[in-house]
């Protein structure tokens, strides 16, 4: 798997999991969340038991759900979990909710007490809309409790499959066009007609046979578009240009590779990186910039967070784990700090931290990328992304964010700041 861009190979068919709604079933033990999610994928994805405590971690399925199209379904555990160990699967449950665009909070027949109130505050306090569903219809009136639901609660029986179109029927409404539709990552950049050249390197890391995501998708939305593009290498890529009749209306590049690229392209052609279009794509490219500033601040026995949406197998010369550290020690002049963080789980940014260098975010949700965000800018914390840091490494940031006047102009603001006499 390469690790260049932060992105993940395209495998399979259908949408990208990072562009799929991610919606969350949640309540307490065996109150039915998994056998709703069976019902719901219509297959056995998740473990159903009487015996309660049986989902422990998280479960992903990831799914075609007519009419919504392509989503993820995240099955969690109890929220009433007990013991040391319960303890841990319930922190792992309100994380699991940073970045959901909706919830079905399920009930046991109607239970409706401190778990769900708690379940509650907390979908609203993280402004998830949700609905509640009340499972095991099918149990006659006398074995249900008399609960006073919220309004709107939906009567489902997953063990029978009743009342689950309700359910997907809610979600449609629910769900923020935003979380349905997500934007072409060249909206703005590439007129109809146009043509746009892909650098992209072959080098030892790229999946063979394949393309990372971030690639993959920018083809497809130049077909979209109803534009074209060409893909070349960067040994091949001042040749290509040389044979092209005009000029192309954009060009992006592998950011590894930037400041060749740069060097080959003409002053006047819009020219970026996989990695900023996913940047602008998934989180706000104009933070991202301006806090590309912070890194050339650096100081030795600096903390620098370097973080990854996904855990992939890391590389022998690995971007986060190799390259990025390397340019910091080169900007900061000295050894620095450097905290590793994978994955889709939350994480606490330490407290001495200076900065926060993520991802492209290919495998994460938008809304994912900008609670991380949130989550810095809450804490001070000036965070860029693994495209724009390397630009700026590399000396070519400006040209890489010449496509983009607002970020542009927010990282020169923040320059000047970090350089203006305090």
């Amino acid at each position: 798997m390469r690790a260049a861009e932060g992105g993940e190979p395209q495998e399979g068919l259908g949408a990208p999991k990072g562009l799929r709604p991610h919606i969350a079933l949640v309540g307490r033990r065996n109150a039915g969340k998994s056998a709703l999610l069976n019902a719901l994928a219509g297959q056995a994805v998740s473990i159903v038991s009487e015996t309660p405590g049986t989902t422990t971690d998280p479960v992903a399925k990831t799914m075609e759900l007519s009419p919504l199209g392509p989503v993820v379904l995240l099955d969690t555990a109890g929220i009433d979990d007990e013991g040391a160990l319960g303890g841990q699967r319930v922190e792992r449950t309100k994380s699991a909710l940073c970045g959901v665009d909706a919830a079905l909070l399920v009930t046991d027949g109607g239970r409706w007490d401190a778990p769900e109130r708690e379940l509650v505050a907390l979908l609203e306090e993280r402004h998830i809309p949700f609905v509640v569903v009340r499972n095991k219809a099918d149990l006659g009136p006398a074995q249900l409790p008399e609960m006073q639901l919220p309004e709107g609660a939906l009567h489902v029986s997953a063990l029978k499959g009743n009342g689950v179109g309700a359910v997907v029927a809610a979600l449609a409404r629910m769900l923020p066009e935003a979380a349905l539709q997500q934007p072409p990552l060249l909206a703005g950049l590439l007129p109809e007609g146009g043509l746009a050249v892909l650098v992209v390197p072959l080098d030892s890391g790229a999946p063979k046979g394949r393309l990372i995501q971030p690639q993959v998708q920018t083809i497809r939305d130049c077909l979209d578009g109803r534009a074209s593009c060409l893909v070349t290498t960067p040994g091949e890529y001042a040749s290509m240009l040389e044979r092209l009749v005009a000029p192309p209306e954009l060009v992006i590049c592998d950011s590894q590779v930037v400041r060749e690229t740069v060097v080959a392209t003409p002053p006047d052609v819009p020219l970026t990186t996989f990695s900023i279009l996913m940047a602008r794509l998934k989180g706000d490219l104009a933070a991202l910039a301006a806090g590309a500033a912070a890194l050339a601040g650096l100081a030795p026995g600096d903390t620098v967070v370097i973080q990854e949406g996904c855990s992939h197998h890391p590389q022998v010369d690995d971007i986060g784990r190799v390259k990025l550290p390397r340019l910091l020690r080169a900007l900061a002049g000295g050894e620095v700090n450097v905290v590793m963080a994978a994955g889709t789980a939350f994480f606490a940014y330490p407290e001495e931290a200076r900065a926060v260098i993520h991802c492209g975010g290919c495998v994460i949700t938008r809304r994912q990328m900008l609670e991380r965000m949130a989550e810095a800018r809450a804490r001070a914390l000036p965070m860029t992304n693994y495209g724009v840091a390397l630009s700026l490494g590399q000396g070519v940031l400006e040209r890489a964010l010449s496509p983009f006047p607002e970020a542009l102009a927010a990282y020169r603001a923040a320059r000047e700041a970090q350089e203006r006499p305090r």
